[in-house]
């Protein structure tokens, strides 16, 4: 017992770990209507620490070259004991990441969480988003199987479509003119370093936002806030945190279970595009969107036009707390709070409608 307690003194004497102990013992968290929306984080970061693990298990045995990737994910499959189990988990809690930050990012914004004193919160956040989404698209060429190939094809494509620097990015991405070995080792060094790099220093920064700001009472919610006794962050919000990993735990061991994540056929570059090839569901509703504008629109070309609207639609989301003036006296205007919908809307159904074929 003295030998725990001394240890526990040089530790806290290096670290100073007693202060973070003190803080999870005095945190509080509101309790409200929307208090929900409080475990949506968490959850994202449960999704991202699966996919460190199984990640760093892939690694064991993948090959990042054209000549044995597919080979080397196909031995994983079927030879490495759990393997198959792994690869699915890995995929799926992938894209429940991408799911659950999704629906983080929205419940934000819709309560009305970045406002002053959020915005770097906020900032960080879609960042993190972002980069999220980039670990989907370089992850999704690593298997090197038909469709990711074709699929990657078509999203490279879309950025020689910028103005001026187009052709350049097309070809830092690539590595070449078209997609080959050197696209795969790119992609490969992108996701395994790069953005695992870039993504842990900012999530640090925005856990350590999140930690110092408190959570975020919607305005409408500031009355009954006040009314209910809020709950102790340790252990009470801690444990129904953990019940909800727990939730999302079963809900990915049944998907990888039930559902095992297909490996498909070999990428061949010299054969011609399979039929409805689409990329990853959360870029659904832009690529769909980018196939009904016209060829061309007032003498621009239809696609180019699409993208520049994006990019708007994306540097406006990304600027909200600046743009919102309501954000300065701490809620958010009518105004943005109509836009949020409209952009939730416009994702969900667009995405709904391309997996139903309705486009095809």
């Amino acid at each position: 017992m003295k030998l725990a307690t001394k240890a526990w003194r040089a530790l806290d004497e290096r670290l100073g770990v007693q202060g973070v102990l003190e803080l999870a013992l005095h945190k509080e968290v509101p309790r409200h209507r929307h208090s929900w929306a409080y475990y949506l984080g968490g959850l994202t970061l449960f999704f991202f620490a699966v996919q460190i693990v199984t990640g760093i298990l892939l690694l064991l045995y993948y090959r990042p070259t054209a000549e044995a990737a597919f080979e080397s994910v196909q031995f994983i499959v079927t030879r490495v004991p759990f393997g198959w189990l792994v690869r699915s988990v890995h995929s799926w809690s992938a894209n429940l990441m991408i799911l659950a930050a999704f629906a983080h990012m929205f419940s934000v914004y819709l309560l009305g969480a970045y406002v002053k004193p959020r915005e770097l919160t906020w900032w960080t956040g879609v960042a993190v988003l972002g980069l999220g989404m980039g670990f989907g698209f370089s992850g999704y060429l690593l298997p090197w199987n038909e469709l990711s190939f074709f699929a990657t094809r078509v999203g490279t494509d879309m950025v020689s479509k910028v103005p001026l620097l187009g052709h350049w990015l097309l070809r830092l991405l690539r590595g070449g003119e078209e997609v080959t070995g050197a696209t795969l080792t790119r992609f490969f060094g992108i996701h395994v370093a790069v953005l695992p790099m870039i993504t842990a220093a900012l999530l640090g920064l925005h856990l350590t936002l999140v930690q110092r700001q408190g959570m975020h009472v919607p305005s409408s919610r500031e009355a009954e806030a006040r009314r209910r006794p809020p709950l102790k962050f340790f252990p009470n919000f801690a444990l129904r945190d953990a019940v909800v990993w727990l939730g999302g735990l079963a809900v990915l061991a049944a998907l990888a279970a039930f559902f095992p994540w297909e490996l498909g056929a070999k990428a061949d570059p010299f054969a011609s595009a399979p039929a409805g090839i689409k990329p990853e569901w959360y870029f659904l509703f832009m690529f769909e969107t980018l196939k009904l504008l016209p060829a061309h629109v007032v003498g621009i070309e239809g696609e180019l036009l699409g993208l520049a609207a994006f990019s708007v639609a994306g540097a406006v989301w990304f600027l909200v707390p600046l743009l919102d003036r309501g954000g300065a006296s701490g809620r958010h205007s009518r105004f943005f709070l109509l836009l949020g919908w409209i952009a939730l809307g416009f994702i969900v159904s667009f995405t709904a409608l391309s997996f139903l074929g309705v486009f095809e």
